[in-house]
């Protein structure tokens, strides 16, 4: 199971403006500290927590930030929409499009994927695969 994914990032507060545009409606809490961005899921009293958490942080050696060529983290959505939804808010907290949502041929006729790039260029997947959603082939 993974328990954690962590990203670069140079620029936090540009960071935190982009991942809070959509982890918050995926059900994620931030907390904040010097060493960057947790995101979370939260978790009830005597529960074992919600894997994986999510961290923006900058790198420990103190060098740049950047991000790794073919990774890509990606978030399931709770439907088509909210994938459409998440995207544009997204975009329009300084990130960029990486691929609009929609299906795609590669892909089982029923996920539905929208791609980004956050501020600092890691690769960042919103997805549905619902069975009660309409799928690619109608």
């Amino acid at each position: 199971m993974i328990a954690y994914v962590t990203v670069g990032a140079d620029d936090i507060a540009r960071a935190k403006r982009f991942y809070s545009a959509f982890l918050p409606a995926l059900g994620y809490e931030l907390q904040e500290g010097p060493a960057g961005l947790s995101y979370a899921l939260p978790v009830a009293p005597g529960q074992s927590p919600v894997l994986p958490d999510f961290y923006v942080k900058p790198p420990f050696d103190g060098g740049p930030a950047s991000a790794g060529n073919g990774s890509m983290v990606a978030f399931e959505a709770s439907s088509q929409k909210q994938v459409c939804d998440l995207h544009a808010a997204a975009l329009r907290a300084g990130g960029s499009d990486e691929g609009r949502p929609g299906f795609r041929a590669s892909y089982g006729p029923r996920f539905y994927v929208g791609y980004l790039r956050d501020p600092q260029g890691n690769k960042i997947a919103l997805f549905s695969s619902k069975p009660n959603e309409p799928g690619r082939d109608g």
